[in-house]
């Protein structure tokens, strides 16, 4: 159960000028991939003019929160027009299968006069740690169980073998409320190739959480999974950071209020707080995070209460 988070402070925001182009603005959601020691090297997703994201990196000592070394050019670019990942790249996780260390990803497709939707793709992560696309074709894609988008997997391991996913599925884009209904849902596999939908992951109650994104998962001391997730109400407010407990993995009991986190009372995280990445170094758990504007001021850290 979350007992609650310490802030930080920001970690990194992408400079104002000589960035790349495909990587202008922004850097969202956060994913760390250990390098040596305190340090990890930090994937986002950053966008262009055009608001199209693609990978970039940065790394970072998290005990001394201190950039080390700010790459400058992207990891990984969004695709072509046509492909399933056309308009953008947002990162989930990395998880290992066979030997091998993937990423997944949405791959994000924003046709002219159409709306928005994704797919779930997955990248191959080199022993350098350079990222290269492992199929043109969706990894997971549309289908009559998931009809109409896709978005942000989570992976992890299964205590007694296998793989869960957990990842986010449009129900409608319009609850009633203006808001869109997009929950999390649950699939398995036994190799990490070859996924079975489940079903519904955790729980969704309209005009309280009923947008979710990004969701992340580690198991406790108790040997239960905690997740934590962006989320929006459909009341109107922006993006939280809410939470949900399971014995199983599969089902699930919301609580946003045990969250331990919310957005501060003033500068880069006030107004929002969103896509959460939770991980665990030198006995301790932290979150890395973003705020406001989508990942526009860039991402924070936070320690887990003892």
């Amino acid at each position: 159960m979350s007992t609650g988070w310490r802030k930080l402070g920001r970690l990194y925001v992408p400079a104002d000028s000589g960035r790349h182009p495909k990587l202008a603005t922004h850097a969202a959601n956060p994913l760390p991939v250990h390098l040596q020691g305190d340090v990890y090297r930090v994937f986002y997703s950053g966008r262009d003019e055009a608001n199209r994201s693609s990978v970039g990196a940065v790394d970072i000592d998290i005990v001394r929160r201190e950039v080390v070394t700010d790459h400058h050019r992207p990891f990984f670019e969004h695709g072509p027009a046509g492909s399933f990942f056309a308009d953008g790249v947002s990162i989930g996780n990395c998880y290992e299968a066979g030997g091998v260390r993937y990423m997944l990803f949405m791959g994000w497709q924003a046709p002219a006069g159409g709306h928005w939707r994704g797919d779930i793709g997955r990248l191959i992560v080199d022993p350098d740690l350079t990222l290269r696309l492992d199929g043109a074709e969706p990894f997971m894609g549309g289908d009559a169980v998931d009809p109409i988008s896709l978005s942000y997997p989570w992976v992890l391991r299964g205590a007694a073998g296998g793989f869960d996913m957990w990842y986010g599925s449009t129900r409608t884009w319009d609850a009633g409320n203006g808001e869109m209904l997009h929950i999390l849902r649950h699939a398995r596999s036994d190799d990490g190739h070859r996924w079975t939908r489940t079903g519904e992951g955790v729980p969704y109650a309209l005009g309280h959480a009923q947008a979710f994104s990004r969701p992340t998962v580690v198991r406790n001391g108790r040997g239960d999974l905690d997740m934590w997730f962006s989320y929006r109400s459909g009341s109107g407010e922006s993006y939280r950071i809410g939470y949900a407990r399971s014995d199983d993995g599969i089902h699930w009991t919301l609580d946003v209020q045990r969250a331990g986190i919310s957005v501060s009372d003033s500068g880069w995280d006030a107004e929002m707080i969103e896509y959460p990445y939770v991980f665990d170094h030198k006995d301790q758990r932290y979150m890395l995070y973003n705020g406001n504007g989508y990942g526009r001021t860039g991402f924070g850290l936070a320690v887990l209460n003892a």
